[in-house]
């Protein structure tokens, strides 16, 4: 009997202490949740994806984190200018804390208008009179701020893209000689040159001889320009170095190429204003501007820097003797211009 009532006693203490030792315990955290001694939700560190980045200064060792204000895609068409250009609007925008895709050579203006509409791209540099004649099918403008209005206001309507600020060089067709040969004839307008055509040998690409913003268009606008003789030379060096080793008297150029401040070439005066503009400007898709504004900031901050000498000079850096990568010269001209950290 005693012996019962001793274990009785001894299981009746230790169910007693279990019980004790049950209600002085946390109690137990479900899977998943929050215990109460976490930060509280006002001091977490997660950020929203549309909240602006801000660079950290050069002299702090730390980086932006990479991807925190988004994730876009650039793309470019197909030559040395969009490279550079759409090189520089992808390192400004991961220095203000994008991940930027790249998507450049994509090919010509259909190609990459295509791309955009699609969804493929998030903005490309285009230029305010390819938008216009190319893309629009509208008739050629003189006056640049028209241009822009048009293109800006019309691909809102068709394609629900947005034109950001334009830079201020003008990539336009143009007609270049060599100094020496401007000299010599006295050609310094294409008024100058129509009158004196007859006596000099023209050089560029197969469709300048029949398009309308070529020989015809010219000839319709100034009289003359009837040359000795027309080479098809394409659009490439080729035709720069013909000029220089005086095979030809007269290249068909762009405005920008880096020849033209490479080789010092001179660039022949549109006296009559037949070519129309050609401003470059990022084109963006409304969708990603509305999640991102910030991009329209950090992309017009750089507009005023690109004018018809540097943008030469910097196209220049690529297609000439150095053979420079199109990303290290627009790093090393952002970074110059206090556009990028050291």
């Amino acid at each position: 009997m005693f012996s019962k009532l001793k274990k009785s006693s001894i299981l009746t203490a230790l169910l007693v202490a279990t019980m004790l030792l049950a209600a002085c315990a946390p109690a137990a955290t479900p899977t998943g949740a929050v215990p109460p001694t976490s930060v509280p939700a006002a001091a977490s560190t997660t950020q929203p994806t549309t909240m602006a980045a801000t660079a950290v200064p050069a002299t702090t060792a730390a980086v932006p984190v990479t991807g925190s204000a988004g994730t876009i895609t650039i793309g470019s068409k197909d030559f040395t200018e969009e490279f550079i250009v759409a090189e520089m609007y992808a390192q400004v925008l991961e220095n203000a804390g994008f991940t930027v895709n790249r998507k450049l050579n994509l090919g010509g203006t259909p190609i990459a208008q295509a791309a955009i509409v699609k969804g493929d791209i998030d903005l490309y540099p285009e230029y305010t009179s390819t938008g216009l004649l190319t893309v629009l099918n509208l008739p050629a403008m003189k006056d640049p701020t028209a241009i822009y209005n048009t293109v800006n206001s019309d691909y809102q309507k068709q394609f629900h893209l947005t034109w950001l600020t334009p830079s201020p060089f003008n990539d336009t067709q143009a007609l270049a000689m060599t100094q020496a040969e401007s000299d010599k004839y006295g050609i310094k307008t294409y008024s100058d040159l129509a009158a004196k055509a007859s006596q000099l040998v023209l050089g560029g690409p197969a469709e300048f001889i029949s398009r309308a913003d070529g020989l015809p268009g010219l000839q319709k606008a100034y009289g003359g320009f009837k040359f000795k003789d027309v080479k098809q030379l394409g659009t490439g060096s080729l035709r720069y170095q013909a000029l220089l080793d005086g095979q030809i008297d007269v290249v068909v150029a762009f405005g920008t190429d880096g020849q033209i401040n490479g080789d010092h070439l001179a660039l022949l005066k549109d006296d009559k204003n037949f070519y129309p503009i050609y401003n470059i400007a990022p084109v963006v898709r409304n969708d990603t501007l509305a999640k991102y504004p910030q991009i329209a900031t950090v992309l017009n901050k750089l507009a005023p820097y690109l004018t018809d000498s540097v943008m030469s000079g910097l196209n220049w850096q690529v297609d000439g003797p150095a053979k420079m990568e199109p990303a290290a010269v627009a790093k090393a001209f952002l970074q110059q211009n206090g556009l990028l950290p050291k």
